[in-house]
């Protein structure tokens, strides 16, 4: 500048006197292949990696063959629930049955669901064999009207040499009934004519004993059922195609209809399945064995007040209360006791790890501890404990305890001693060696150098890691769990394998986040608040 270097005055250069340096010095000005070509080599090679990636691992097939139609419905039963009657038409007459553990209690009565009584044909099938005679002896001389065997008695009925005495059977069993005949038997009386299941909207199903009648979307389509001859048709006009919400994978055997968010059905050849959806979580306060489970919202909260006792010797609240943690089919004390218990194990797995971790990690330190073989074996030790995965420390420890919390805090505590102890090792040696010579000049012991030159800096991150790891392992404590250890996570995993209860999957999934959520922002203030102190007092 004009100011470093006085005499010389700074100009801009021409173009021109650009262009002639780079003639002078080309060498100066080239730049290497690599280096021009950079983003470009960069792209392609991201381009090639990823259709490798697709090739090696078939994603193109993995997304092709998925069966996208399930996802959809575990999706779907995360915000809603189906019933599942069954519309059973096999005897002629309609029948409507509910699974044994309906959400309807033990009588249920849809308003969606109507039928009609008329005059319907009991259709019976009947088995009968046609006599067949035993065998005649002829004019054998054994028989009983043979002149060589009448002794001057009427006959030999009782006589061993008889024909149905049992010493001339000679091992020939007796004569048995004739070929089966099958015979229809039916019978005109009054009953239940045809069933009704509306699914919302103009969305229903008719059914009578022999036609099975679907409206959908302004569309109607009419099936034909035989119960005795197992046959399920359509009933299509000529070249006209079945329904896109219908289909029929074989001739003669079942129709699947499926009507979108509002549920699905089957028609078969003895019955129609529904699965009528409805949006929510059935009976999530209280399961139908529970009184209070036929009330509305505010006749519940009047029984609360104003109410008659409804349990002899406890007030309706607290028969409220008891219902609903006994709820059998969301069970909810259970699943918060799960719950504690994974927080528990998360907690008490990360204040272990941290307690063995912190004085181990001063060992492990190499401008700390100046023996070089005791830091490499704290540190190998530290790589032993953190290089065997949580979920495999999980498993050891379930084989070694049982399931059980134990085995959770076992794994979290091994695994996190590993982990605290490589960090808390790598920030001590990044210290400022600055504060601790100044203490050891006063002439402090070496405990007291530690304590006033060393923890100081590191604390705000020694405390910080660990709240980060106590929020974590709150997650990773619901893995584990799953494999036996213990916690909620063991309760998440029997949900998922019913395939039926994703409902209380998502209930499970929900609580782990509010506490994960909750968790996040009490670490949060904690480290704030710690950092801040630490602010302050420099």
């Amino acid at each position: 500048t004009p100011d470093a270097l006085p005499g010389l005055t700074a100009r801009r250069l021409a173009p021109a006197d650009v262009a002639s340096i780079k003639a002078a010095h080309p060498e100066a000005f080239a730049r290497p292949f690599h280096k021009r070509f950079a983003p470009l080599l960069a792209l392609t090679a991201a381009v090639l990696y990823t259709v490798y990636s697709f090739w090696f691992f078939s994603i193109a097939t993995v997304f092709s063959q998925g069966n996208w139609g399930i996802a959809g419905t575990y999706l779907a039963d995360w915000v809603s629930y189906e019933i599942r009657p069954d519309i059973d038409y096999r005897t002629g007459e309609i029948v409507v049955e509910f699974p044994r553990f309906s959400p309807l209690g033990e009588s249920p009565d849809p308003s969606w669901i109507a039928t009609q009584e008329g005059q319907v044909t009991l259709r019976t099938q009947e088995t009968a064999r046609a006599p067949q005679a035993a065998p005649s002896t002829g004019n054998s001389f054994m028989s009983p009207s043979s002149p060589a065997t009448s002794t001057g008695t009427d006959s030999l009925t009782n006589s061993f040499m008889a024909p149905a005495s049992p010493a001339t059977n000679m091992g020939v069993a007796p004569a048995d009934d004739g070929p089966a005949e099958q015979s229809l038997r039916e019978e005109i009386r009054t009953g239940i004519a045809s069933a009704i299941v509306s699914f919302g909207g103009d969305t229903r199903i008719e059914a009578t004993p022999n036609l099975v009648t679907v409206f959908h979307d302004g569309e109607e389509l009419r099936v034909a059922v035989d119960p005795i001859e197992r046959d399920v048709q359509p009933l299509l006009e000529d070249g006209a195609l079945m329904p896109t919400w219908a289909e029929q994978k074989r001739a003669g055997e079942k129709v699947f209809l499926k009507f979108g968010s509002a549920g699905r059905a089957e028609i078969r050849d003895r019955e129609v399945k529904v699965w009528r959806r409805f949006f929510g979580w059935e009976n999530f306060f209280f399961d139908a064995n529970s009184p209070f489970w036929p009330m509305t919202a505010g006749e519940r909260m009047a029984s609360i007040f104003t109410g008659p006792q409804i349990v002899e010797g406890e007030s309706n609240a607290m028969a409220m209360v008891r219902d609903f943690l006994g709820n059998a089919e969301w069970q909810h004390a259970d699943v918060w006791i799960k719950l504690l218990q994974t927080i528990v194990m998360a907690f008490v797995g990360t204040l272990f790890a941290v307690i063995v971790a912190f004085p181990l990690s001063f060992f492990a330190a190499r401008n700390i501890t100046k023996s070089r073989i005791v830091n490499q074996i704290i540190k190998r030790f530290f790589d032993f404990l953190r290089s065997v995965d949580m979920l495999i420390w999980a498993l050891f420890f379930t084989r070694a305890f049982g399931p059980g919390p134990i085995a959770g805090i076992s794994a979290i505590f091994f695994t996190d001693t590993g982990t605290f102890g490589k960090l808390y090792s790598e920030a001590l040696e990044n210290i400022d060696d600055k504060q601790r010579e100044g203490v050891k000049s006063v002439g402090a012991s070496p405990m007291a150098v530690q304590r006033f030159g060393v923890v100081p800096q590191v604390l705000p991150v020694f405390a910080s890691q660990a709240l980060y790891f106590w929020e974590s392992n709150t997650r990773s404590a619901t893995i584990i769990g799953a494999v036996g250890a213990g916690g909620i996570g063991l309760k998440l995993w029997e949900a998922m394998r019913t395939n039926q209860d994703w409902e209380n999957v998502a209930y499970m999934v929900i609580l782990i986040l509010l506490v994960v959520f909750l968790f996040d922002n009490i670490s949060n203030a904690l480290r704030m608040r710690l950092i801040g102190n630490q602010q302050t007092a420099r």
